[in-house]
């Protein structure tokens, strides 16, 4: 099993900035892609980006390329999210996943845990 908890969400004006982390506990020896999602209110859950094991390679939804950046500290068993250039579309719950394959995917039904999710609001 592995426990995922997100943090760093919070009110940010748009144009501004917020880094999200995701830290793993438990067997975390194991090697796991990671992912980003969120889900704004009334709306299906969607995904942002997402990360090998390695870190080598990242994937990222249209809506956030050149904006947001999705990092991993192996050492630190931690995922991160650096949102830029944030804008008011960009609200939502954000929930960090992790897959039990090395190579991630963009569909939320291929990952097996999953945090509780940050909620971040990005006001006009």
């Amino acid at each position: 099993q592995v426990q995922l908890v997100e943090s760093g969400g919070g009110l940010v004006q748009a144009g501004g900035s917020l880094r999200l982390s995701c830290a793993a506990s438990g067997r975390t020896n194991s090697m796991y892609a990671m992912g980003w999602f969120r889900q704004a209110p009334g709306k299906e859950q969607d995904f942002v980006a997402a990360i090998t094991w390695t870190g080598a390679t990242t994937y990222y939804a249209d809506s956030v390329k050149g904006r947001f950046t999705i990092s991993r500290d192996i050492a630190k068993n931690t995922v991160y999210l650096q949102m830029n250039s944030l804008k008011p579309e960009d609200t939502a719950v954000y929930y960090c996943a992790a897959r039990r394959i090395v190579i991630p995917t963009t569909s939320q039904y291929d990952y097996d845990y999953w945090g509780q999710g940050t909620q971040v609001t990005v006001s006009s």
